[in-house]
């Protein structure tokens, strides 16, 4: 497959007369213009339910009283790919979807570090935050960058840990455990998570269990054994 689709981006404004404009080889610069939200569902299972929330109006209206002025959201396949294009479409029909960006991608085989860096931002003014699915690899990218990060987990996967491992890292203040029906409650909490997350590794009761910190939990929500 050629590089190209891998890097095929919406750009969406909202609020504008144009609100859909392709660019095929443009890639992110990882400098921040305000505070950015970024969501990702993953590459190897669709998560349809998490691009629908994090395109209500309720959720955008969080974030913008949390002073963000982007979001931006790897949606993956073409099903992803068309239910995003429909839900900016219904906010720019929304009043109160000025001055807000929402930029879209299904893939980048070079990964999503960039991404998370961008969300980081580089100063206390612009630090934001992202939004994933419950994959241990996606955690753990988004916690060894030190941004902070909302956990929804994909109830609709059978048979995987999902569930467990967000409850559990949650416990131990890792992240915040997101939920689809109520995610907009999520962005506050993300404040008080950003002051805890300076101080590493978190105050927990049972520090000995996890001496290995946010290995050790994963490794034992995954049922993997660790020295």
């Amino acid at each position: 497959m050629p590089c190209d689709a891998y890097l095929n981006i919406h750009t969406i404004v909202l609020g504008s007369e144009t609100p859909f404009q392709m660019n095929m080889t443009s890639t992110m610069s990882t400098a921040a213009s305000g505070k950015r939200c970024f969501v990702t569902i993953g590459a190897t299972a669709s998560f349809n339910s998490l691009i629908r929330a994090v395109l209500a109006p309720d959720f955008i209206a969080a974030l913008k009283k949390a002073e963000y002025t982007e979001l931006r959201v790897q949606y993956g396949n073409e099903e992803g790919g068309t239910i995003f294009r429909s839900g900016v479409d219904d906010l720019n029909n929304t009043s109160g979807s000025q001055d807000f960006n929402v930029t879209g991608f299904g893939f980048n085989s070079t990964g999503l570090g960039s991404e998370m860096l961008a969300a980081k931002g580089q100063t206390t003014a612009d630090e934001g935050l992202v939004i994933s699915h419950a994959g241990s690899g996606s955690i753990l990218d988004a916690l060894r960058i030190g941004v902070p990060l909302v956990v929804v987990p994909n109830t609709d996967l059978l048979h995987n840990h999902q569930l467990e491992l967000a409850e559990v890292l949650e416990q131990q203040e890792y992240v915040i455990h997101g939920r689809l029906d109520d995610l907009e409650s999520s962005i506050p909490q993300v404040e008080a998570l950003r002051k805890k997350s300076r101080q590493w590794p978190p105050l927990r009761s049972d520090a000995q269990k996890y001496k290995n910190g946010l290995a050790d939990v994963i490794a034992e929500e995954m049922g993997w054994q660790m020295d």
